[in-house]
């Protein structure tokens, strides 16, 4: 429920709508995506899904790299697919995130500054102790950089 979530005290912003449906098939989406990572050094592979404002779903999954400051995150990856398919004026109306382990694991502080930046209302949906968390990428990063 827009609102509530792990961060329900931070500053926020109504979370963008999306159907059962389309949450059921981001999710289905993002764990099929994480089977594709290239993960040969922590064998944790990361899937996400992006829904853009116009209908588009994207994919993306986690790159490893032997220098592992250019180690691609999933969530970057999948908004990048969008950006190059949509084109710049591209909005996230929600982000899926899963991993194999089937651990905790919420967006990185890089990853949330990005899904702020191209859908502040955004619904993320991730991997949390119990299931599948929800909130909104402004709760997850609350006063995300901006330069306007």
């Amino acid at each position: 429920m827009p609102g509530e979530g792990p961060l329900s005290g931070a500053k926020q912003q109504p979370t963008s709508a999306i159907t059962a449906a389309e949450k059921t098939r981001l999710l289905d989406v993002a764990r099929a995506a994480l089977n594709r990572a290239y993960a040969p050094y922590s064998k944790f592979r990361v899937g996400c899904a992006v829904l853009t404002e116009g209908g588009g779903v994207y994919t993306g999954c986690n790159v490893e790299n032997a220098s592992y400051g250019l180690t691609i995150c999933a969530e970057r990856a999948a908004i990048c697919a969008a950006v190059a398919a949509e084109g710049e004026r591209m909005k996230l109306a929600a982000v899926a995130v899963l991993n194999s382990a089937g651990t905790a694991c919420a967006p990185c502080g890089a990853c949330r500054q990005v899904i702020f930046e191209f859908g502040a209302r955004a619904r993320v949906m991730y991997q949390g102790q119990d299931g599948v968390e929800e909130t909104s990428a402004s709760q997850l990063l609350p006063s995300g950089f901006t330069l306007s």
